[in-house]
């Protein structure tokens, strides 16, 4: 019974390190949105034709996917309090 437990509060702490990373990379984009709005058609379409822009786009892209398996995890998680 310890083990599960102590199971549970790792699980507990990786559930709140993955949500804090989530809404970090949430607030980042809204505020490039901002940021964005205040820039010249010319400067955004500079911005937007960069290396940094496609690893940003693949960042949101791999995020979608993490919000699902973030959505499994607390299934699990909510199966191991349950136990």
């Amino acid at each position: 019974m310890e083990e599960k437990a102590l199971d549970l509060e790792h699980a507990k702490l990786a559930y709140t390190i993955i949500q804090s990373l989530l809404d970090g990379h949430e607030a980042l984009s809204d505020l490039l949105v901002v940021m964005s709005h205040a820039l010249d058609e010319d400067t955004l379409k500079a911005l937007t034709n960069t290396g940094e822009w496609e690893k940003y786009l693949e960042s949101k892209r791999n995020m979608e996917n993490t919000h699902i398996q973030t959505e499994a995890f607390i299934a699990a998680l909510k199966k191991l309090e349950n136990s």
